[in-house]
């Protein structure tokens, strides 16, 4: 019979944190960093720095090179797929995927008919960036015959949509980006030619990787674009007291060692990115608000959320002002009374960012 664990919901929290590299020692490697991790996302919003670096710098600290993310996408140490960045040496778990697109999936199958729809467009597409890639979506040709319709997000953005699902199929993929313009070129130029993984087996590695890195997880959860928050049967059965419904959790952090520090994320962190296991397990009041009006804000437009040992305890509202030099901090919000102790480490935390970003700090 198989052992359900109970945990603790700060045991939960705990492995959850340890999974995510935010826990003492700290890592010191960027691509093992992203190798346990599995991606990063690559969102442009520099508000302060660009997700992926922000993301890196929580685990690595001092020992993040300012432009190593670049670095690693100009050497093809890291690969974009799908605006998720990933180790070269992984596409092989996806190649199997992306030739068995669009599969059962009735959504895919609809793309794949405007895709279909649409073949000369594509197919002039290969042929300029088989001529002159990487280039810009704006510099790519648009002779689609039916457009895009969507909801009102994706209207008459017709090549836009094209590239996301040639990617889809390993067509092409993006190289980077000239400010925050994505880049792309034919994916043979761009990724490893290694063989395909078969999809069922690539689907369980890509399970239990993900499973390892975030330690605990729902075994079926709502769908997300890309990247599952979810991992199947993988790892061993878990309840959380105070929480409903079965986990999975990853045995090998099941010793319950644990030594936490203090860590500002970026709201687009793994940590936090399910925000409804965020709240289950650490009962953190966060969302972003970027998009809310300025008005209606509570915390900050990418107010970055504070750990400190296995606790989301508040939130930092800074903004990175270039020109004038600064990281300007407008706010933090403290959840609950914080001790000295909590407040000599976020502050610590702050200046450790500001010099990474070569800015000074500015409360």
């Amino acid at each position: 019979m198989t052992t359900v664990h109970e945990l603790s919901r700060a045991q939960a929290r705990r492995i959850a944190v340890r999974a995510q590299l935010l826990a003492e020692p700290r890592p010191d490697d960027l691509l093992q960093v992203v190798r346990h991790l599995t991606l990063l996302q690559d969102d442009p919003t520099a508000v302060v720095s660009r997700n992926a670096e922000l993301v890196l710098w929580s685990r690595l600290g001092s020992a993040m090179e300012r432009h190593a993310v670049d670095d690693a996408l100009a050497a093809g140490t890291l690969v974009d797929l799908q605006g998720l960045l990933r180790p070269a040496e992984d596409l092989a778990l996806y190649r199997a995927e992306m030739e068995a697109w669009p599969g059962d999936d009735p959504h895919r199958r609809a793309q794949a008919e405007w895709l279909e729809d649409n073949d000369e467009c594509r197919r002039d597409i290969l042929e300029r960036l088989a001529d002159e890639g990487p280039l810009p979506s704006s510099e790519l040709p648009d002779t689609t015959v039916v457009p895009w319709r969507s909801s009102g997000w994706n209207d008459d953005r017709n090549v836009r949509m094209m590239l996301e699902l040639m990617a889809a199929r390993g067509e092409v993929a993006t190289v980077g980006r000239a400010g925050s313009a994505r880049q792309w070129d034919l994916a043979e130029r761009v990724y490893p030619d290694d063989p395909a993984v078969p999809l069922e087996e690539a689907l369980r590695i890509r399970a239990e990787r993900r499973l390892r890195a975030l330690g605990i997880a729902r075994a079926r959860n709502t769908a997300t674009p890309v990247e599952p928050n979810h991992v199947g049967e993988v790892g061993e059965p878990a309840v959380v007291e105070g929480v409903r419904g079965r986990w999975r959790v990853d045995p090998t952090y099941l010793d319950d060692e644990f030594a936490g520090r203090a860590a500002i994320l970026s709201p687009l962190d793994r940590l936090v990115y399910d925000r409804k296991r965020m709240v289950e397990l650490f009962e953190f009041d966060y969302q972003l608000e970027m998009y809310k009006p300025a008005a209606k804000r509570r915390w900050g437009y990418w107010a970055m959320p504070v750990l400190y040992g296995d606790r989301l305890v508040g939130k930092v509202d800074a903004t990175a002002d270039r020109d004038a030099g600064v990281l300007r901090v407008d706010a933090v919000h403290e959840d609950h009374d914080w001790t000295g102790e909590v407040r000599s480490a976020v502050d610590d935390e702050l200046e450790d960012l500001a010099a990474w970003l070569g800015l000074r700090l500015m409360r």
